[in-house]
């Protein structure tokens, strides 16, 4: 198949972006200086996908920092930021399973708007994305539309596909072995990521993944994340985010068998949380 202008010039402006994120060579800032006089017209959805912690927000915020250097506008959204509230998430556990009542996991969030929106941008629609206040558990502010033609989607769980029904059986963990022994929750979960999540991906140009070496380090850079909170009184205990990690692990777990053949780019991360290496690199 042959590859459109647009994404070929996508792929080499995110080659050399993430180059530069690993090691800063003039070669590559030279390479980005000239396609960015060659932007495309039309509106690009660039994905990042990693597990809880590993820096997607950081990786989000660098990229669009260091393309605003070169006059390329881009904005960023989190499918965090599109979390349905505390009410609308008990209307979900009340209906299906009690544990849809943490947020988190597909089926708790407002898919069909992010969904909208995302078409929209495709259109060349500006887009006024929504912040999801995390600490207050509630929406937050609205950030202004802007004429941004880029565009970053992060979340933990971007790109991944529903599992097979036989990988359900059995629970991995202690949440589900407690609390979900008929496997009700999980199998809800992948009829929810069979849906519109599925739709939400294939706006997708570009999906980069940050490869995070176990799940060990992702519990621990996840409770890295969780310390500003704490400090303002608002965050979870270490138990209390020991038992919310739960939530995500079998995803997470997923994701290390479908990512490595799924994501446009890899970049791989060590027990320290440095970038060690992107897959490919050429």
């Amino acid at each position: 198949m042959i590859e459109s202008a647009s994404n070929l010039w996508l792929r080499q402006w995110l080659l050399y972006s993430l180059k530069l994120q690993l090691s800063e060579q003039r070669l590559w800032n030279e390479q980005l200086m000239r396609l960015s006089q060659l932007q495309p017209s039309q509106a690009l959805i660039i994905c990042i996908s990693g597990a809880q912690g590993s820096g997607k927000s950081s990786l989000a915020a660098a990229l669009q920092q260091r393309w605003a250097a070169l006059g390329v506008q881009t904005d960023i959204v989190s499918l965090d930021d599109y979390y349905l509230e505390p009410a609308q998430r008990q209307n979900q556990a009340q209906l299906w399973h009690p544990l849809f009542a943490e947020r988190g996991v597909p089926g708790t969030h407002d898919t069909s708007q992010l969904l909208t929106q995302l078409q929209g941008f495709k259109r060349g629609e500006p887009q006024s994305w929504r912040r999801y206040d995390k600490g207050l558990d509630r929406i937050g502010h609205t950030k202004p539309a802007t004429t941004a033609r880029l565009l970053i989607l992060e979340g933990w769980c971007v790109g991944l596909q529903a599992q097979q029904d036989s990988d359900l059986v059995h629970s991995i963990n202690l949440l589900e072995q407690q609390h979900d022994p008929d496997a009700v929750w999980r199998h809800q979960v992948n009829q929810q990521l069979k849906g519109d999540y599925q739709l939400i991906w294939q706006q997708s140009d570009k999906l980069i993944w940050l490869n995070a070496p176990d799940w060990q380090a992702v519990c621990r850079w996840r409770a890295w994340q969780e310390q500003p909170l704490q400090q303002r009184g608002q965050g979870k205990s270490p138990a209390e985010l020991e038992h919310f990690m739960l939530y995500f692990e079998r995803l997470t777990q997923e994701s290390w068998r479908q990512l490595p053949q799924g994501a446009d780019f890899i970049l791989q991360l060590d027990q320290e949380h440095k970038l060690v290496s992107l897959t490919p690199d050429e």
